[in-house]
């Protein structure tokens, strides 16, 4: 029973072992599954993921006024004067009437509140300053400088006036400013400057109140208009050559042109529906606060700084627009430093039918009478008899002088850009403004190691996302970088450089810097020995242009063959490139007759032939030619060749006698085998200046070192180092001298021996020479004043027993040459006679005060207070 027993045990586990096997296998292929499961959801997860992109939100710029240190501000910033509170009690008055006669107009900007919640006037807080930069004197550069230099704030509503109207210090103090900050610091520097400029409070369009320029060209890549060369009409002459006969069919012709009229006309349908396309993809969404957005520019009007005609500011960008510009939608008011206008005049249709003379009080009401534009008289009298006796009439005009009330000086302090805030112009030295298809970038001076101040990323698309070109404009550069563009399509760079490079160059065109690869480089001729304009090369030819060369050279053209070995810049001087045709053109020699004058000279090097074309002469058609087949002066075998009619052809159109002779063609050959040599050692040269030129770019963007000015402390290392050396070299010359002036018994010390105790009586001898050296010194010095005293007047005494003797025949040139003498020496005598008496009284002082420190030395104190 036991063993029956086990074997059905054994039988039950085997069983129970198959079925979880059989359950493991299950669950293994369910994990494999669910894995598979698993990694494709994981894999759709990621490329879900990968589509989704987050873009974080900027932090929006803001300028309050807790943001801003009253602390330092003057008193004008936090209190008013009687005069500006006067001046808000009339604004209000004015505004109270405003308000009561146009009802329908929206509130004026009168008297805002600055940093310190302080009501001021807001022509009060323009402060007319004429900035210590020649760059900030005209319009255009002043106002790209505050463009660059203030970073956008915008309004806390679009379509309310701010509360706030912050200093123009305050504003240069912190870099941040909404649009009628940038206007107010615009406007002063303006008027410092000289214009006719006042701030503007109205309305505009939705890209110029938030600075929108996606929808805008940028102002770099519009080409300057090209005006048109008028050709020169041709004077008919007498006797022309009349044109043949056209035997064209006219029906052919005329079926001909209609259908490339039609061709034409479907073309530019075409064409324009492509751009009524792209226009209408350009404009902006419909806004729905169109005409209500608030916003202040500046207006300059025309007389002053020689401005022809009035037009806008944009403070946010700089640039400038037309007054009748259809982004400005109307205006509220106007001011400058001295009045305030609000403008009477319907902006129905913008501001394109506004008239700008302000002193029509019909079309602008101004706030106070003190204005310098004329105005209409207010007060018409037909008949001065209405006046009943003068009491009235001076009682009129006691009235009309108190109503003329001028505007309050300005509370702003005084406004003040400093060389370093010049120099980095952008918050932080980097600014970024983003265009249609273009993206500019602005560093400032020093920022970048490279010397780079601005880059403009074109693109091919809206969305700015393939780059098409760049282009990269330098300053301060040691190798005179100037601009580089990179053509990202064809992979071509092109750099600019300045005059004054070592190397003369001017443009370097090419793709990569591997010699023998296609390139273009320009040069400065007139620095150049050679008079190299252009140097253009291949991988199989070299061109160069030359002017104002005195052999009259203007073109060379080289053909290279296939070098037998792989090119390396090590074998470059071994193994050059076989020269298989080099090509000479020469400009008119004067000089010279045109049948002996070369235009164009060709050394066929592979084939050993030289050919010759000579100038074409002003009544001839055809020029002469020549062409020598080289041989060496000796053959295979060692035996002399002479020269034959076969070795040079020629056209010639006048025959001369000469040049038929043997000797005449064998001596031309001579000369033209050495000129090839000249030639193939100048294309050599050629190419081994092109190597230089590599190299040296090569170290030149490795080191990209930049210059500074002698007068630039702050950067100049080298001028800064020797300035402190120079300083510390003072000042320790400066401390030398005190030590040796306060050692008095420095020359009576060095007598005795050295590290040996003095006596009391060597202290007694070492004071009383030293007493006794002094007091010699003090008589010497007056000895030496009393000397020259005595000399004066002796030379005066001479000159006037001079002019006592030669009284008589003296002219009035010497007698005013005496006089002057006569003052001058009296003057030097006067000198001395003070000087002396001075010293008189100063020596025993002197004295006594040495012979007080002598007591006192720490050396001699011990042997000398006996007798103290």
């Amino acid at each position: 029973m036991e063993v029956l027993k086990e074997k059905v045990e054994e039988e039950e586990a085997a069983e129970r072992e198959a079925e979880a096997e059989q359950a493991a296998r299950r669950a293994a292929e369910k994990d494999r599954e669910e894995s598979t499961l698993n990694r494709e959801d994981l894999l759709d997860l990621e490329q879900k993921l990968s589509e989704i992109e987050v873009h974080i939100p900027d932090l929006p710029v803001t300028f309050t006024k807790s943001s801003i240190d009253i602390s330092s501000l003057p008193e004008s910033y936090r209190t008013n004067s009687a005069k500006e509170d006067l001046l808000i009690h009339v604004a209000d008055n004015f505004a109270r009437q405003y308000n009561h006669l146009c009802p329908d107009r929206e509130p004026l900007f009168l008297h805002p509140r600055n940093e310190c919640d302080v009501q001021k006037f807001v022509s009060t807080t323009i402060r007319p300053t004429l900035m210590p930069y020649p760059e900030l004197y005209n319009w255009d550069t002043c106002a790209e400088f505050v463009s660059d230099f203030l970073t956008i704030v915008p309004l806390p509503s679009p379509i309310k006036l701010p509360e706030y109207l912050f200093s123009p210090t305050s504003v240069l103090k912190y870099q941040k400013g909404n649009c009628f900050d940038f206007s107010t610091l615009l406007c002063s520097m303006l008027i410092g400057a000289g214009y006719d400029a006042y701030c503007v409070s109205g309305y505009a369009s939705r890209d110029i109140c938030q600075m929108d320029l996606t929808r805008e060209v940028c102002p770099l890549m519009k080409k300057p208009k090209e005006t048109p060369e008028e050709k020169e009409k041709a004077i008919p002459k007498k006797y022309t050559i009349k044109s043949p006969r056209d035997l064209r069919s006219k029906f052919e012709l005329t079926q001909q042109a209609k259908k490339e009229a039609e061709m034409k006309a479907a073309e530019e349908k075409k064409w324009k529906e492509e751009e009524e396309r792209l226009l209408e993809l350009d404009k902006p969404p419909p806004d729905p606060m169109h005409g209500l957005r608030i916003h202040a520019w500046v207006l300059i009007l025309s007389g002053r700084r020689e401005v022809p005609e009035n037009f806008y500011i944009e403070p946010f960008t700089g640039r400038s627009y037309n007054t009748q510009d259809e982004h400005f939608l109307g205006i509220e008011s106007i001011w400058n430093h001295k009045n305030y206008w609000v403008n009477m005049q319907d902006c129905w249709n913008g501001c394109k039918d506004l008239i700008f003379d302000l002193g029509d009080p019909v079309r602008w009401e101004f706030l106070l009478l003190g204005t310098e534009k004329p105005y209409l008289s207010l007060y018409e009298m037909e008949d001065e008899e209405e006046l009943a006796d003068d009491e009235d009439f001076e009682n009129l005009d006691k009235e009309e002088e108190e109503k003329n009330f001028d505007m309050p000086p300005s509370w702003v302090d005084l406004i003040i850009i400093s060389q370093k805030e010049f120099e980095t112009r952008c918050p932080q030295g980097k600014k970024v403004i983003q265009y249609k298809k273009a993206k500019l970038e602005k560093w400032a001076p020093y920022l970048n190691g490279n010397g780079l101040v601005s880059r403009l990323t074109i693109y091919e698309d809206i969305e700015c996302r393939k780059v098409i070109e760049v282009k990269e404009w330098y300053q301060n550069r040691e190798d005179l970088l100037e601009m580089r563009q990179v053509d990202k399509v064809s992979n071509w760079t092109t750099e600019y450089f300045k005059p004054g490079h070592f190397l003369a160059l001017r443009v370097h065109t090419y793709k990569n810097m591997i010699p023998e690869t296609d390139r273009t480089m320009e040069f400065y001729h007139t620095a150049r020995v050679d008079g190299l304009v252009k140097r253009s090369e291949t991988s199989r030819s070299m061109t160069e242009y030359y002017e104002g060369r005195a052999d009259f050279l203007i073109y060379r053209h080289v053909n290279y063959g296939v070098r037998n070995k792989k090119f390396s810049l090590k074998s470059a001087d071994t193994n050059p490139r076989p020269m298989l045709k080099i090509t000479e053109r020469f400009s008119r020699n004067p000089q010279k007759l045109a049948d002996n004058d070369v235009a164009e000279r060709v050394f066929v090097v592979s084939e050993e032939r030289i050919q010759l074309q000579y100038q074409c002469r002003s009544d001839f058609i055809t020029t002469s030619k020549r062409e020598f087949l080289k041989r060496n002066d000796v053959d295979d075998k060692g035996n002399k060749i002479i020269m034959s009619p076969e070795m040079c052809v020629s056209y010639e159109v006048e025959p001369q006698e000469q040049s038929k002779k043997l000797l005449f063609q064998y001596e031309m050959m001579m000369d033209l085998k050495n000129e090839e040599k000249i030639s193939k050692h100048q294309v050599w040269e050629s190419e081994m200046e092109v190597l230089e030129i590599l190299k040296v770019r090569e170290e030149e963007e490795d080191t990209h070192n930049l210059t500074v000015s002698i007068y630039d402390t702050k950067r100049n290392e080298k001028s800064k180092e020797q300035r402190e050396a120079l300083e510390r070299q003072a000042q320790e010359e400066h401390m030398r001298q005190v030590e040796a002036e306060l050692d008095y018994l420095a020359p009576f010390l060095v007598q005795l021996p050295p590290g040996e105790k003095l006596t009391r009586w060597q202290a007694l001898r070492l004071k009383d020479e030293c007493l006794n050296d002094f007091k010699q010194r003090l008589i010497d010095k007056a000895n030496l004043i009393q000397a020259r005293f005595e000399k004066e007047t002796q030379e005066l005494q001479k000159k006037q027993q001079w002019y006592q003797e030669n009284q008589i025949t003296m002219t009035v040139e010497d007698e005013d040459a005496y006089l002057t003498y006569c003052s001058q020496a009296m003057f030097r005598i006067r000198i001395l006679e003070q000087r002396l008496n001075r010293h008189k009284e100063l020596a025993p002082q002197k004295y006594l005060a040495l012979e007080e420190k002598l007591y006192r030395d720490p050396r001699l104190i011990e042997y000398l207070k006996v007798f103290v």
